[in-house]
């Protein structure tokens, strides 16, 4: 059977993918008779005629847009969401070429035709690639066509990668066993033996994959062991013990012309973040309109309320930990800033509580833009400038930065936002600092879905007015 992640199965799916997309075109010839007995479809005399240059031109459009979003990298569509994802985005835009062509030559097929066609080859890709997945996944179930995995090291790195394989059956890995030298380590059951014995258990438990999650005090140590397993044919990954100071993850990089493992390697990768980035122009774009004029209205609210500007300007942490500026309607009395000591307490563990309910320096109309969340809309402007995003982590006050724990800052590995997983779950009722895993939830599960989600949620959150204030 064709491993997922091997070159022989990329070339078949693309050869698949190649026909799927042929039979579809060739498919929605009759599918448009069938359309005839529609209501709103104008009926056809005879079946439609497509060109032959179709044929080859169309799928060979939609070959080139998935190999452009990485659809036949497993690894890098290893989730079904992502890989699903891709798909969906890669379609839609060979879709869009497609009829780019069609608008430029055979502008008489008909148009209800070329929708069924893209519809019907995007459903028969996203159908075989979910039956592979489901066939692979029973068969890795089963334990069958699974690869043996040798883990040198039984500290935290080398069990998190344990754990990691044993709840991801999709990978198709199976755990020998632990070598370690810790006298202690090797109590445990799962510990076979000491390092010393690496070649051995490599050729005797047949192992495909050596993993090595030693502490860095072991370099010595490793390269005694890479040079014992050069002539067995073994690959062997390397889990750096820099890892523990990573902002998220870590990742190989080109800089200055030599690959380097960078530690604060952003979260998103470059398709997600210009996805991201699409979505949050396109949206505020069309968003901003209806916004000037609320805008308009508040800011001359603000003015007759109370002395002051309009606009409050704050530094705050962004992406990375880059310092920025936040804009928001002014809630508070023109010398709230020079007052917060005065109002923030500490809770029995001792940390620090800034937002309480009976702010006595919140105005009349500061309290009407709190419960409603109106205060955030000049927010668009950090969003159309790239300094935030709609959907992200809350940008956090450089002071209460300072008291963060070190993976307590994994929350700056995405770009910061106007609303996020913490407000859609709490808001003010649960400190953002004291709460940093909801922010730690969305960005190990970052997608494009799940900020549609969030900003669904929002929407209701909002018309609730829970935990605002």
């Amino acid at each position: 059977m064709l491993r997922r992640f091997s070159t022989n199965f990329a070339v078949f799916s693309i050869f698949l993918d190649w026909v799927l997309i042929t039979l579809s075109l060739y498919l929605s010839i009759f599918l448009r008779n069938l359309a005839n007995r529609l209501p709103f479809v104008n009926p056809l005399p005879a079946l439609s005629h497509i060109p032959l240059e179709l044929y080859l031109i169309f799928p060979f459009l939609w070959i080139v847009t998935l190999l452009v979003f990485n659809i036949y990298d497993g690894r890098k569509n290893f989730r079904v969401i992502d890989e699903y994802g891709s798909l969906t985005l890669a379609a839609f835009l060979a879709s869009v070429t497609s009829a780019g062509v069609l608008y430029l030559t055979y502008r008489d097929l008909s148009r209800f035709q070329f929708g069924l066609f893209a519809l019907l080859a995007f459903f028969m890709l996203l159908l075989w690639r979910g039956i592979v997945r489901t066939t692979i996944h029973r068969r890795h179930a089963r334990r069958m066509e699974m690869r043996n995995v040798l883990i040198l090291g039984a500290g935290t790195a080398g069990r998190q990668i344990g754990e990691q394989i044993g709840k991801e059956s999709m990978f198709g890995l199976r755990v020998v066993g632990y070598l370690d030298d810790n006298p202690h380590k090797n109590r445990q059951a799962d510990v076979v033996g000491s390092l010393d014995i690496a070649r051995e258990i490599v050729r005797s438990s047949r192992i495909d994959d050596v993993v090595i999650a030693l502490p860095m005090s072991a370099h010595q140590r490793l390269n005694q062991i890479v040079s014992e397993l050069h002539d067995l044919p073994v690959r062997v990954w390397v889990i750096p013990d820099y890892f523990s100071l990573t902002l998220h993850k870590a990742g190989v990089f080109d800089f200055a012309g030599i690959p380097m493992l960078d530690l604060r390697a952003p979260a998103l990768n470059e398709y997600q973040r210009m996805t991201k980035r699409s979505f949050d122009l396109i949206l505020s774009v069309l968003c901003f309109p209806f916004w000037l004029l609320a805008m308009a209205i508040i800011s001359l609210a603000i003015r007759l309320d109370s002395p002051g500007p309009v606009i409050f300007k704050q530094k705050r942490v962004g992406e990375n930990g880059q310092l920025f500026t936040m804009f928001k309607f002014r809630t508070m009395s023109n010398d709230a800033e020079s007052k917060r000591k005065e109002v923030e307490i500490r809770d029995e563990n001792g940390n620090r509580i800034l937002k309480q309910r009976d702010d006595p320096r919140v105005t009349r109309v500061g309290k009407l833009l709190r419960k409603t969340s109106l205060d955030e809309i000049p927010q668009l402007l950090n969003v159309l400038d790239g300094s935030m995003s709609l959907v992200g982590p809350r940008p956090e006050l450089p002071d209460f930065v300072d008291e963060y724990k070190p993976w307590q800052r994994k929350r700056f590995a995405v770009p910061q936002g106007i609303t996020g997983w913490w407000q859609v779950n709490g808001r003010s009722d649960r400190p953002m600092h004291l709460h940093t895993e909801d922010d730690l939830f969305y960005v190990q599960n970052y997608s494009i879905w799940l900020d549609l989600q969030i900003l669904a949620r929002t929407f209701w959150v909002v018309l609730r007015r829970k935990g605002a204030y």
